[in-house]
């Protein structure tokens, strides 16, 4: 079984960065703790402040299933809620056919 690589992109709002940014931190630590979880990292965006990405690494899709829907998601996301500038983008990654 191979690894599922995934994007998450955030952008808040301008002027709630800070907000944003509080919210998503308080997902890291849950998120590493979680049983499918092997990668959990969250960065700003040097090119466009208020873009945050996390990298992550899971064993499969019903382990990002999973955790999307854990406590800690809803919490950070409904903190971070009308701060947002638009959806979260969540992009599971392949590696493309030659």
């Amino acid at each position: 079984m191979t690894d599922l690589q995934v994007v998450a992109v955030i952008a808040a709002k301008r002027g709630a960065e800070k907000e944003v940014a509080a919210a998503l931190h308080t997902l890291v630590e849950p998120t590493r703790a979680e049983e499918g979880c092997i990668a959990y990292e969250l960065y700003e965006s040097v090119a466009t402040p208020g873009t945050f990405v996390t990298i992550e690494t899971w064993r499969g899709q019903a382990d990002l299933d999973a955790h999307l829907k854990t406590p800690h998601i809803a919490a950070a996301f409904a903190a971070a809620g009308e701060h947002l500038a638009r959806p979260p983008e969540i992009h599971p990654l392949t590696t493309p056919a030659a």
